[in-house]
């Protein structure tokens, strides 16, 4: 028999018993689990307070922009078997067809049946490009010419005003009259999307900046992906570890981190110095970009090649897979979703880039887009900024809807994007 007291439950070292909690202990046990419900209770403020931003961003552009898809139009019925027109169809398929019709005095034509059924004072409003889109329903349909057609044309920028109850008070005045007769309307512009830049808001449109950042980002994929692709590869894969690489690879982190306006200078002096008669084309724009997004790619392309195990090279060694088969059949398939994840990172910062862009002469006055990648061009980021700079209200509304259009192209390109990361992702 043993003289030894039994422990208690509260000195037992090893947790078989149930320990006495004391007061101390109760008071630093309840005041953790309050600064735990605190920090829960302030993250999801942070993020509430996030979608609540982003919410009243989406939202102020999409009501703002909606004004910018729509166009104040004058209704102006044309009686085309009395205005002596012949639109042949082989002639209409023609390039110049439209200068063929104005040299059959289109405008002319226009401007009278304007003053016939508005009115003088109301005719001298109609948006001097009013005739360009009769050429255009004439050339798509040469048929018309045969009828009469009513047709809705864009009014003066100082009419719109006047239609929004601002500007002049006789224009206001005019404008009701003419709501009275239902003469004038407040009407979407499919054509928006169609037209390009125009010194007239009323005939502006986006297709020109759209279908320049369309080519600029495709040179800039074009060059920027493989180039950083192979970069990384060489870097995690081939490159001996000594000092140069370490210099190499402080160089490419400095380089991610690098303002966008020196690369725009990079590009001013290297790319516009070799192609002198190539400014503003969507070639070295995309170069320009290239260049900037190049670093981005590399590191992110080193991280997902750094996350593949290493025992899939050792299988795919013990096999018989030489090393250039076993980098390019199992490492870099199973490291590209990682990869395109710095892709749409770096793309998504090129779409948005504005001051390279404006080094290399990408804000020039671009009426028509684009034919190729050595056209002039811009981009919906400069078209943008200059739409801003303009003080019409007509511009202000573009300016919203080309916002709208830009986060649309962005939104499809990231989702392409997603979409084919998640093709070629696979999980071991």
């Amino acid at each position: 028999m043993s003289d030894t007291a039994p422990s208690s439950p509260s000195s037992d070292i090893f947790g078989r018993g149930q320990p006495a909690r004391s007061k101390v202990f109760e008071a630093r046990l309840k005041k953790r689990y309050a600064s735990e419900r605190r920090f829960k209770l302030l993250g999801l403020i942070a993020v509430a307070f996030s979608i609540c931003v982003l919410a009243f961003l989406l939202i102020t552009m999409t009501l703002n922009g909606i004004g910018g898809f729509q166009r104040t139009e004058l209704s102006v019925p044309i009686k085309f078997p009395e205005a002596g027109l012949s639109a042949d169809p082989q002639m209409m398929a023609q390039p110049q067809a439209v200068q063929t019709l104005e040299s059959q005095g289109l405008p002319a034509v226009v401007e009278f049946y304007a003053e016939q059924s508005l009115g003088a004072d109301v005719a001298a409003e109609l948006s001097s490009n009013a005739w360009r889109e009769v050429a255009d329903a004439i050339i798509a349909d040469p048929g018309i010419l045969r009828g009469n057609t009513e047709f809705w044309l864009p009014s003066s920028p100082d009419l719109a005003e006047g239609f929004e109850n601002e500007g002049a008070a006789e224009l206001q005045k005019m404008a009701d009259r003419l709501e009275a007769q239902g003469k004038i309307e407040k009407r979407f512009d499919f054509d928006f999307l169609t037209r390009s830049d125009a010194t007239d808001p009323q005939s502006a449109g986006i297709w020109g900046a759209l279908k320049g950042s369309m080519l600029t980002m495709l040179v800039t994929l074009l060059m920027a992906f493989p180039i950083g692709v192979m970069a990384a590869l060489y870097l995690e894969e081939y490159a001996a570890k000594n000092r140069w690489t370490d210099i190499i690879e402080v160089s490419i982190n400095n380089l991610a981190a690098v303002p966008s306006i020196i690369f725009g200078l990079l590009g001013l002096s290297v790319f516009l110095w070799i192609f002198p008669n190539m400014r503003s084309a969507p070639l070295i724009g995309g170069m320009t970009l290239a260049l900037m997004t190049m670093p981005v790619i590399v590191i992110s392309g080193r991280n997902a090649i750094k996350a593949v195990p290493p025992s899939i090279r050792d299988g795919a060694l013990a096999v018989g897979a030489s090393p250039v088969q076993v980098v390019f059949h199992h490492v870099l398939p199973l490291a590209l979703p990682g990869i395109l994840t710095g892709t749409i990172i770096g793309m998504a910062r090129a779409l948005g880039e504005t001051a390279p862009l404006l080094m290399i002469g990408m804000r020039a006055f671009v009426a028509t887009p684009p034919e190729g990648f050595t056209s002039a061009a811009t981009v919906l980021p400069v078209q943008i900024f200059l739409w801003s700079d303009e003080i019409d209200r007509g511009f202000v509304e573009r300016t919203s809807a080309a916002i709208i259009v830009l986060l649309l192209f962005l939104l499809l390109m990231n989702g392409l994007a997603i979409y084919l990361r998640n093709k070629f992702e696979k999980k071991w």
